[in-house]
């Protein structure tokens, strides 16, 4: 690897190995998934749950080749009723409804049976697309790896990691990281889909060798702030080589604002918007954000905020 400046954290990193078609991202999240985990207080397991459903998002959004969003939903039987994480041009948010008393870690005892849902929004004035494959594994890594195998039939491997970690002299913090590989000849091309039934065999020798690699990677290597990508990515693939590319920084933000809840209120028939009043004004709290917007009982904004 040439000499570069190591990349911090808060940003997904895209490496090929060598010169092969094996070509992949590492995201790496500190502050910005300890402020989104903070504002939610959800039990750690579901904190957990959509840490790695934020690496997720951020690792393929970050590959998409226009100026659009990638939504992450998966929703199942469980206790987690859903997870919803979306990712545009580096701005990063995700959230969670539950039906149920949290019991186990992992998306198997927390989602159960249920569906994936991958959906790429082009814009307004574009036909969305979608993918939708059943939930498999006992991880979201799993999960992902299978839609990926299902709906696009790109082999992929993918390791996550989410915990909290302490610091000397600061508070206890939550970290994530993540990184994903793709065997992707096409990448800007036109061999991008259906890639694993165009394999030869030394594609697949390949493969799997970088694969099982990854495999190796441990939690402490992803959540440790000490551990850079480069320094990753070199114990992984000193053997090959590895190419690192510049680094594309993440930021938590939410696309809500008092206008936009101020047009959903004036949906609502006086009586449905009288029912909502407490403490005489109505509250409205974003789902994503947790950001709290006051408006009087009629719902026009009573703040600025």
């Amino acid at each position: 690897m040439a000499e570069r400046e190591l990349t911090a954290d808060n940003a997904i990193t895209r490496f090929q190995v060598g010169d092969t078609a094996v070509r992949g991202r590492v995201v790496r999240l500190g502050g910005v998934i300890d402020g989104i985990l903070s504002a939610h207080q959800f039990p750690d397991p579901v904190s957990e749950l959509l840490g790695e459903a934020a690496c997720v998002v951020s690792m393929m959004g970050v590959a998409l080749k226009f100026d659009g969003k990638l939504i992450f939903q998966a929703q199942g039987g469980g206790p987690v009723a859903m997870i919803v994480a979306d990712y545009a041009a580096g701005a990063l948010r995700v959230t969670a409804s539950l039906r149920g008393e949290i019991v186990g870690r992992g998306a198997a005892a927390l989602l159960g049976d249920g569906h994936i849902a991958m959906t790429i929004d082009q814009g307004a004035e574009m036909e969305r697309y979608q993918g939708v494959t059943p939930i498999e594994g006992d991880s979201l890594a799993d999960a992902a790896v299978a839609y990926f195998d299902q709906s696009e039939q790109i082999p992929t491997v993918v390791k996550l990691a989410v915990g909290k970690i302490v610091i000397p002299g600061q508070p206890e913090q939550w970290r994530a990281g993540g990184i994903m590989a793709q065997f992707v000849p096409g990448e800007g091309g036109h061999r991008e889909r259906g890639e694993k039934l165009l394999m030869d065999e030394d594609d697949r020798d390949i493969w799997e060798r970088a694969a099982a690699f990854i495999e190796t990677t441990q939690h402490d290597e992803l959540l440790d702030p000490e551990i850079s990508v480069e320094t990753l990515l070199y114990r992984l693939f000193h053997e090959d080589g590895v190419r690192v590319f510049e680094a594309q920084p993440v930021r938590a933000e939410c696309g809500c604002n008092r206008d936009k809840i101020a047009i959903v209120l004036e949906r609502y028939a006086e009586q449905e918007l009288s029912d909502m009043v407490e403490d005489g004004a109505i509250k409205v709290t974003c789902e994503f954000c947790r950001k709290d917007y006051h408006f009087t009982p009629a719902g026009e904004p009573v703040d600025a905020t």
